[in-house]
């Protein structure tokens, strides 16, 4: 079985291996895609990905490498903004944030967008992402912890701030400051341990268990339908130094001191949401 993901924050590897048996590498950016695609897996897997100073997962690396007859899933963070964008086209999405985004229930990418460390801290997040805000929140309301109206203006808040910027704590302390009910800012304070939602989490892991599950049945080569045409852009960025891969684990050209150093993930591209019915070529780099 040959199986890449592309994880950091929204799931550890060490804990990722225990679902799924593949290689595991960095939040994916722009080429990886394409150069793990080279080494022909049956699938490729991708929950967390680069964006701002790293350039972002190209759409038309995905759709290329599922036109090589691989199979590529997508959850929780980039992985399923890709997939909603994708899906048309034959990415396959899993998860409660992709169904949320699919639905159009979610529309900005700021949602899934964290700040979080190097690689030596396991992708250590250092905000909470929105999604997973609304979704606590959401549970904190069906327990009877929160009225509607505190829950609704807790959520204001919490969009309100710069994604670096958001955590529970924050969101609590804008909630005193405004005057919302102490009561209900305190039952919150000490239900959140316990009773906090880590939505990205979950859906990776759900990723992984169907992947696992699909590769254990017998996975075909993915066939689609649409031509991926070799534009001017799409060969000059693929035959850039590197291009081909390292022959090791398929990273990317990128140091990862450079991924590193950069500390955000998540994406901020504005293709639409709904199913893309244009030319192919219209999604070239």
């Amino acid at each position: 079985m040959s199986v890449y993901v592309f994880t950091g924050p929204s799931l550890p590897a060490e804990q990722a291996r225990e679902l799924l048996d593949a290689a595991y590498l960095p939040p994916v950016s722009q080429g990886d895609v394409y150069r793990v695609a080279l080494k022909r897996p049956q699938a490729i897997g991708i929950i967390d990905g680069y964006f701002e100073r790293v350039p972002s997962v190209w759409h038309k690396e995905i759709m290329w490498a599922m036109k090589e007859g691989i199979h590529v899933f997508g959850s929780a963070s980039m992985g399923a903004l890709r997939a909603v964008e994708l899906e048309a086209f034959g990415m396959e999405g899993v998860g409660a944030v992709y169904e949320a985004f699919r639905n159009g229930e979610l529309e900005d990418d700021d949602e899934v967008a964290v700040v979080h460390g190097p690689a030596e801290t396991g992708y250590r997040p250092g905000s909470e992402a929105m999604v997973n805000i609304r979704f606590t929140l959401a549970r904190a309301h069906d327990a009877g912890v929160l009225s509607a109206a505190t829950r609704s203006a807790l959520l204001r808040m919490a969009k309100d701030l710069f994604y670096p910027e958001r955590s529970y704590q924050e969101v609590l302390r804008q909630g005193r400051q405004c005057g919302l009910p102490a009561a209900e800012l305190d039952a919150l304070q000490d239900w959140l341990p316990a009773g906090q939602v880590n939505q990205k989490r979950d859906d990776a892991r759900a990723m992984l268990e169907v992947m696992r599950d699909r590769l254990a049945a017998g996975l075909p080569p993915k066939s689609v339908s649409y031509t991926v045409e070799n534009t001017t852009i799409w060969h000059a960025a693929t035959a850039l130094p590197g291009a081909q891969g390292d022959g090791n684990d398929g990273s990317a050209v990128l140091p990862h001191t450079l991924r590193e150093e950069m500390q955000v993930e998540g994406s901020y591209t504005r293709v639409q949401r709904r199913p893309l019915r244009t030319a192919v070529t219209l999604l070239a780099p």
